[in-house]
């Protein structure tokens, strides 16, 4: 697969998983041997089915943005704003995906909440 169709896989995982919330069309996107690094989450395609599960039932209204993708290979990664209820902050999340045979096969991710104030001015987007 190129870099380009590994870039548009987790583009339709986003919206597929966290905007539509459509949890059935998710196992769609995950290879057999799903390996999760995130340790609130489990391993295999039924941690991550579990996870947004629990995320769909307590913020039915999360929305993600997805802001940058970066791909070399077959890593992914993706640079997100994860907003759980309109007018809250959100959240900065880095995101990095494998891809093998045009699946999801392993997940890395580290989160950040967007603060009220910065030291800075330049945003986390």
């Amino acid at each position: 697969m190129s870099v380009a169709s590994n870039k548009q896989l987790v583009l339709d995982f986003y919206e597929t998983a966290f905007n539509r919330k459509d949890i059935d069309a998710v196992a769609a996107f995950i290879g057999p041997e799903y390996v999760q690094h995130n340790p609130a989450i489990g391993d295999g395609l039924p941690g991550l089915l579990e996870r947004l599960g629990q995320l769909a039932d307590a913020s039915p209204e999360l929305t993600v943005r997805v802001t940058r993708l970066i791909a070399e290979g077959d890593h992914v990664t993706a640079h997100v704003h994860a907003v759980r209820a309109p007018g809250q902050r959100g959240v900065a999340i880095m995101d990095i995906f494998r891809v093998a045979a045009g699946k999801l096969v392993e997940h890395w991710d580290v989160m950040q909440d967007v603060p009220e104030h910065s030291k800075n001015p330049n945003g986390m987007f």
